[in-house]
């Protein structure tokens, strides 16, 4: 940052003579415009202006972050903060349908920061004794350009990786994925997503899927979906349609309490269509929040979340059951930090 250095001039006051007056500098012309008027034009074009739509990615998001994410068994969790950004998590899993054991998870927040929210790098990592290791790196380079990568490792072997790049326009978003890039096999898959602001309420774009390898019929395939999102008020309609099927949601803000989500995805090749409906109920007086969801193929599941105060405890309970199946699934977990 430069200092801003302002000069003025002055007039050599032994030049200027008896009966002789400076030019004067005539006044600017007045557009005649209430203030009012013109600060309400400028609002309403500010209005006008299209924003970013995001990503495809997060076209779903709303309708399934009031789903009920489910677990079995006991699950104990504990948080501790070691500094301003650098925290740990020791977790403990008991059931009888998933491997079972201890976990050790590290998260680590930069100082770098565009929003008041948001700050980068940020880091996540989770093991486990016998070293299966999830990583993610998520980085904010420009102001515009955020890059995502994302690792797994099981029996110290590489099984899966994935790399993100968004870079957000103003009114556009471009997003390109690569997974699993294999150079010595010759084998991953790319993925190129284009959102555009259309109007206000309006976005569309599409996505490219391109998959290659010997294991893929032809060596390769790419297919072309079409993609799009209709916002009104706290309503928000989101598509994908291709020639493989499409995925419609729908979510709605019912009131502070309550959020509504609705979504059919249908799979034509497979000739298969499955329909969920969530919902979240939130009791800020409680401190309670309850997710359920049920579908068409009758599972019915729900999680109830419940912060203990005074104490920096948090206690779920977790549901899951089919009619049809005979099958029911039973978690409570407790959250400390």
């Amino acid at each position: 940052m430069g200092n801003v250095i302002a000069s003025t001039a002055g007039v050599d006051s032994s030049r200027v003579s008896a009966g002789m007056r400076l030019p004067e500098v005539p006044p600017a012309p007045s557009s005649g415009m209430p203030t009012q008027l013109v600060e309400a034009l400028e609002a309403e074009a500010r209005k006008k202006e299209l924003s970013n739509p995001g990503t495809v990615e997060e076209l779903h998001s709303r309708c399934r972050d009031i789903q009920a994410n489910t677990f079995e068994g006991a699950k104990i969790m504990l948080s501790k903060g070691l500094s301003n950004n650098f925290q740990v998590t020791h977790t403990i899993n008991m059931n009888s349908s998933a491997p079972s054991g201890y976990r050790f998870g590290a998260t680590y927040v930069g100082t770098k920061q565009y929003g008041p929210n948001e700050a980068f790098p940020v880091l996540l990592a989770e093991i486990d004794p016998k070293g299966n290791l999830n990583a993610n790196v998520i980085h904010q380079l420009t102001s515009r350009l955020r890059c995502k990568f994302a690792s797994q490792f099981q029996d110290s072997k590489l099984v899966a990786t994935q790399l993100t790049g968004d870079y957000r326009g103003r009114d556009y978003t471009v997003s390109l994925t690569m997974g699993n890039p294999g150079i010595l096999k010759g084998s991953g898959v790319i993925v190129c997503q284009y959102l555009q602001a259309v109007t206000q309420r309006l976005a569309l774009g599409s996505e490219l899927a391109y998959q290659y390898g010997p294991n893929v019929p032809g060596r390769q395939v790419a297919v072309l979906s079409a993609v799009g999102r209709y916002a009104v008020g706290d309503s928000v309609w989101s598509c994908n349609l291709g020639p493989g099927g499409f995925h419609l949601s729908y979510y709605q803000k019912a009131s502070d309490q309550l959020q509504i989500g609705v979504e059919v995805e249908t799979n034509l090749r497979l000739q298969e269509s499955t329909a969920t409906l969530g919902y979240q109920v939130d009791v800020p007086k409680a401190d309670l929040v309850f997710r359920g969801s049920v579908d068409s193929n009758w599972h019915i599941a729900g999680v109830l979340e419940k912060r203990l105060q005074p104490m920096p405890f948090s206690l779920a309970i977790s549901g899951r059951m089919n009619h049809l199946e005979n099958s029911f699934r039973l978690g409570c977990g407790l959250m400390i930090g």
